[in-house]
């Protein structure tokens, strides 16, 4: 494994953050507690040290087990980071959104959850339009300096808005943003024209969602709904908008470059966004012991320039995914 620093933090985390949103039981794909186990052990076999769950996961479930599992290991290795502004279950007044009291109560039970006083990185899960940026980010500053968070992280939004908030923090002497968690892969590159630039600039962590397409990059594209993940009837099956931005000829390029370089789809897929310097790690989601150490083993893949223009090549505009 190799390691990186998140953003300015100078905090250590592996290449390939390990995410957790298949811990539980929501959805049809997602792990048992014992199948999560496996592979959260065998990440920290092969030195994986960054871990990405979220209070809704699974309804708080993904956290529970993602605690549980990392409770008998070194806490001062790991890097954890979770996620609030989704509800836990059904929504209601105060169980959502970046209000103070929404922030406090949610970030309480995460740490019940996990089983921690202190998590890394708390991460709003996208924009809230509701509260004013500046609320916010003075209710993160407090659990900063209560000791309860170490450093903030930022989801999918308009750079726009982490330009605002970024000043926000600078002019009223608060914790900034460290890191951005993003939608972005080769098949969905619309963060290159503003949102990129603008975390190489500030010295933002990058850690992409999605890595693979939700699975569009992982195999050809005429058998992308071959699995249950991948079933348009349950959740986060691949998005059909990829194809309008030129995804089905990205999709043929990775198969042929994939063979030619004698790995896999989704091997080739992580080693181009592991080739882009804004990107500190991706985050993986995987249901698989095997899929997991493919991931590891994209670490060291060495794509050559000319390739890398060749899979970027039929890349077209489209609509931005994601931020809602």
């Amino acid at each position: 494994m190799e390691y990186t620093t998140l953003g300015a933090t100078g905090t250590e985390v592996s290449r390939i953050c390990l995410g957790c949103m298949s811990f539980g039981s929501e959805e049809p794909w997602m792990l048992d507690e014992e199948a999560s186990r496996e592979i959260i052990d065998r990440a920290v076999e092969l030195g994986i040290n960054f871990f990405d769950t979220a209070n809704a996961y699974s309804a708080g479930e993904s956290e529970e087990i993602l605690g549980r599992a990392l409770d008998e290991r070194d806490r001062a290795e790991q890097v954890v980071a979770t996620k609030t502004f989704f509800p836990v279950g059904e929504d209601g007044p105060n169980q959502s959104g970046l209000s103070r009291k929404a922030i406090e109560q949610e970030l309480s039970d995460s740490l019940d959850r996990l089983g921690m006083d202190t998590v890394d990185l708390l991460q709003i899960h996208r924009w809230d339009d509701d509260t004013p940026i500046e609320n916010t980010l003075g209710a993160l500053d407090d659990a900063v300096r209560r000791g309860e968070v170490r450093h903030l992280g930022a989801s999918s939004m308009w750079a726009y808005q982490l330009a605002d908030a970024l000043e926000t923090s600078r002019a009223r002497g608060l914790e900034r943003f460290v890191s951005m968690q993003n939608h972005y892969h080769l098949a969905y590159r619309e963060e290159e024209r503003e949102m990129l630039p603008l975390c190489e600039r500030e010295d933002v962590g990058v850690i992409p969602w999605g890595p693979l397409g939700q699975g569009y990059l992982t195999r050809p594209h005429d058998e992308l709904e071959a699995t249950t993940r991948g079933d348009p009837a349950n959740h986060h099956n691949p998005t059909p908008e990829y194809d309008a931005g030129g995804g089905e000829e990205i999709n043929e390029r990775v198969q042929e470059l994939a063979a030619d370089y004698g790995v896999s789809m989704a091997q080739l897929s992580l080693a181009w966004l592991l080739h882009k310097e804004w990107v500190t790690a991706p985050v993986v989601g995987t249901t698989s012991v095997e899929h997991l150490e493919e991931a590891v083993e994209a670490v060291e893949i060495d794509l050559a320039d000319s390739d890398i223009d060749y899979l970027e090549a039929p890349y077209e505009p489209q609509p931005i995914i994601g931020h809602e």
